[in-house]
């Protein structure tokens, strides 16, 4: 008889990637980014949300001009050109967002590990964005990629070291949800909206008991998106729940208010540390 090799369970791959072993998996994608964040002294993060489909200016006015020299673009082609241009105002505005929010907290808490990092979900739109302006900043950021069938690709912009690849969406939301202490939502889809209405939902049931500032940036796209009025005149949801977020418009606005809203909840003004 030949010399009997045998396997540890923990190095079958056939075994760790079978149903049998999701419970293993699930904890992996909860005890490693746990490990490698806290090995970064990562404790404070402000959140972007939004779309994936929304490009930088300039690749969408470059994408405009080539349909408009293309002779068979059609009225479509040409409107979903224009629409890029006129969304891409979101992009830029999330990126400088994003660089002013690096810039205060690196100012505000030096090289604490108290420092209020960016996150974002590390794949391209809003989300590089995001990690763009921090990067733009030289200030570290977070990447919470997912794996997806038709995407996303890793935005180049995340920290190396702080990205991270997730298979399971409510694992990666938890990561989100855990250290955040303020979120910025722009405009964007289903994953958007699935992303915001449940932080809102462990809000208002105070399944979160820190304070949570959001922003909803874009009163455009928000007020005709989301009719939040009219769920309160139905009485689906309080009057009180209309506080729960801040729909602005610039990002001085976003700004103050996120700041403002961190600092008094976070940060003891006579210590510089986060609370």
């Amino acid at each position: 008889m030949g010399e009997l090799k045998l396997k540890k369970a923990y190095k079958d791959l056939r075994f760790i990637d079978s149903p049998a072993a999701r419970p293993i998996r699930l904890l992996a994608e909860f005890l490693e980014p746990e490990n490698r964040l806290r090995y970064h002294e990562i404790e404070n993060t402000i959140v972007f949300f939004g779309s994936a489909r929304i490009v930088s200016r300039a690749e969408a006015e470059a994408e405009l001009v080539a349909v408009a020299a293309r002779p068979n673009a059609s009225q479509e082609d040409r409107q979903k050109a224009e629409r890029q241009v006129s969304m891409s105002r979101y992009y830029e505005d999330a990126r400088e967002l994003a660089t002013r929010l690096t810039h205060w907290s690196m100012r505000e808490m030096g090289d604490s590990g108290k420092r209020f990092y960016i996150c974002s979900g590390g794949g391209p739109g809003i989300m590089e964005a995001a990690n763009r302006g921090a990067s733009e900043a030289h200030g570290a950021s977070v990447g919470l990629n997912i794996s997806l069938p038709m995407e996303q690709d890793p935005n180049p912009y995340q920290t190396r070291e702080l990205a991270f690849d997730f298979h399971y969406f409510f694992m990666r939301k938890f990561w989100f949800f855990y250290l955040a202490k303020a979120m910025a939502v722009f405009p964007g889809g289903f994953g958007t909206f699935d992303e915001l209405f449940e932080l809102l939902t462990l809000v208002k049931t105070q399944k979160t008991k820190k304070p949570m500032p959001i922003v909803l940036y874009g009163k455009e796209f928000w007020h005709e998106a989301v009719n939040f009025e009219a769920l309160a005149n139905w009485g689906m949801i309080s009057v009180n729940d209309l506080v729960l977020f801040h729909v602005c418009d610039s990002v001085e606005e976003a700004f103050d208010y996120l700041t403002a809203h961190i600092r008094r909840y976070y940060i003891d003004e006579d210590n510089g540390d986060a609370k």
